[in-house]
């Protein structure tokens, strides 16, 4: 270890909010530092006070925070926490966020409609952050609303990884929830060996407005493997309804991956009852003992997290994590 890279060291330091501190633990033990101490409270009208207790003039701070309910808190506390960063003289700020708030509201699907995962990147870049860490955001164009680099780092090496060690790959058939992630899908049968690809057809029923129904399967999964792939189970109707289309069309077991596993109500109850075999996701998001059951699977998106975080304090290659794939 040269000198360099110890001076450089004690530069990098690692900040957690407090929605998912066994993350930031787990970041922390991959890159071997600790989470910066500090103190946060919530005063009785609901503010948020945040005060680091060590120095973090000079640093390299990579601010993590994840956003389980309730998301508004927690997108204020990184808010705060990069304002306090910034007015203690940190010299760079990255905000790593695991899972995108708003990352849904991408786009005006009609008049007078908010654009609201423009107006984070905004916050986050008022607040002081000069760079954004992400996972698997619901749309790529979200890229470009921050005014400065993004990190957008993708968890199918690990789920796929995942996969591959746990099924039979000449069995298995990639299916994606609807047209719109047919691209994603292509790059999981190519990562999977090559394996066959289907998707679901969806149609809007006139009857009720602004709801979509499955109604068919396009490819074939008769007697096969289904890797049903997404990137986040909210509720679980969607992805279990795709469950059942699948079933009908004679598929034979259906694996549900996810990246980020939000698990609303009754998304457990709901994942627990649809007849899949398993439902692997990555802890990007906390999971509360209600929300897990017997075929939930998690992964840790730390080693990812970590690598990333290790790379851009190097000015290193993030590409290079994906194989220049990325």
């Amino acid at each position: 270890m040269t000198a360099s890279w110890i001076d450089n060291q004690k530069n990098l330091m690692l900040f957690s909010g407090r929605a998912h501190p066994e993350l930031a633990e787990q970041v922390a033990k991959e890159l071997d530092v600790h989470v910066t101490p500090q103190t946060a409270r919530d005063f009785a009208n609901g503010e948020i006070f945040v005060r680091f207790e060590e120095s973090v003039r000079g640093s390299d701070a990579f601010v993590l925070q994840s956003f389980p309910a309730p998301l508004n808190q927690w997108l204020m506390e990184q808010l705060i926490m990069i304002d306090a960063l910034k007015r203690g003289s940190a010299k760079r700020i990255t905000a790593v966020l695991p899972f995108y708030p708003y990352a849904r509201q991408d786009k005006k699907h009609r008049g007078r409609e908010p654009i609201s995962a423009r107006l984070v990147a905004d916050l986050l870049k008022t607040a002081g952050a000069d760079r954004i860490i992400t996972v698997d955001l619901h749309t790529d164009q979200i890229q470009g609303f921050f005014d400065g680099p993004v990190d957008h780092m993708h968890a199918q090496v690990q789920l796929a990884e995942y996969i591959r060690n746990n099924y039979t790959l000449d069995h298995i058939t990639v299916v994606s929830p609807d047209s719109g992630r047919v691209r994603v899908a292509e790059k999981w049968a190519d990562s999977l060996g090559g394996s066959p690809l289907a998707f679901i057809h969806k149609t809007r029923d006139p009857l009720v407005p602004n709801q979509i129904k499955a109604n068919r399967v396009v490819g074939d999964v008769e007697g096969r493997t289904c890797i049903l792939i997404d990137d986040m189970i909210d509720t679980g109707g969607t992805i279990a309804g795709a469950v059942n289309v699948l079933k009908q069309a004679g598929a034979g077991d259906v694996v549900i991956a996810a990246t980020h596993g939000v698990l609303s109500h009754p998304a457990a109850e709901r994942l627990a009852n649809c007849g899949a075999k398993e439902v692997v996701v990555t802890n990007t998001l906390p999971l509360d003992e209600d929300q897990k059951f017997s075929q939930l699977t998690v992964l840790s998106i730390a080693p990812l997290l970590a690598r990333t975080i290790r790379e851009v304090f190097e000015n290193g290659s993030v590409t290079g994590l994906f194989n220049g794939n990325a």
